[in-house]
């Protein structure tokens, strides 16, 4: 039988408990991969930790709304995200700073750079499955054990996971021709 609460609300005896405390089990052990994920890829400790705490106030918000599983993978998923926003932001920022000084934009004459662009719009087209096995193992350099345990998959299916995303990547790359 619901109850009244001081702020004239009824509240349920059978209240359920905020699914982003799931969080707090996960937290001693995600904050250094979250935090060593960003700071390899930003560079920098300022910046890897602002994102850090922007990808577990993301993760609290979606806990709540998704009320889906919570696991490292999930979050270092969210960091991915986060970084990609930033990298945008300050894209846009640039961009911006060279319009006001009627400056040409910067071209980027190597081809390793243009091919990492290509890269990560190849990963981005990918489902989410796929990208966060490719990211774990080859951006992350985890060992297969590793990123089984992270995706809670045995270790011959996520060998099997990773067959099947470097596939979609090579498909994704080359334009869906196969060679």
């Amino acid at each position: 039988m619901p109850t009244s609460t001081d702020d004239g609300g009824v509240s349920s005896p059978e209240a359920r408990p905020d699914p982003a405390f799931a969080l707090l089990e996960i937290y001693d052990a995600a904050l250094p991969q979250v935090y060593g994920y960003l700071l390899a890829r930003c560079g920098s400790r300022v910046q890897a930790e602002e994102l850090t705490s922007e990808t577990f106030l993301a993760a609290v918000q979606s806990a709540r709304t998704s009320g889906g599983p919570v696991s490292p993978a999930w979050l270092i998923g969210i960091a991915r995200h986060k970084l990609v926003d930033h990298w945008r932001r300050r894209e846009r920022e640039e961009r911006g700073l060279r319009l006001i000084h009627d400056e040409p934009p910067v071209e980027d004459p190597w081809d390793v750079e243009i091919d990492a662009m290509q890269a990560r719009q190849v990963l981005e087209s990918l489902g989410a499955h796929h990208r966060c096995a490719l990211t774990l193992r080859y951006l992350d350099g985890l060992p297969v054990p590793e990123v089984a345990h992270l995706l809670g998959r045995t270790v011959h299916a996520t060998e099997a996971l990773l067959v099947r995303a470097r596939t979609a990547f090579r498909r994704a790359w080359t334009g869906g021709c196969d060679d």
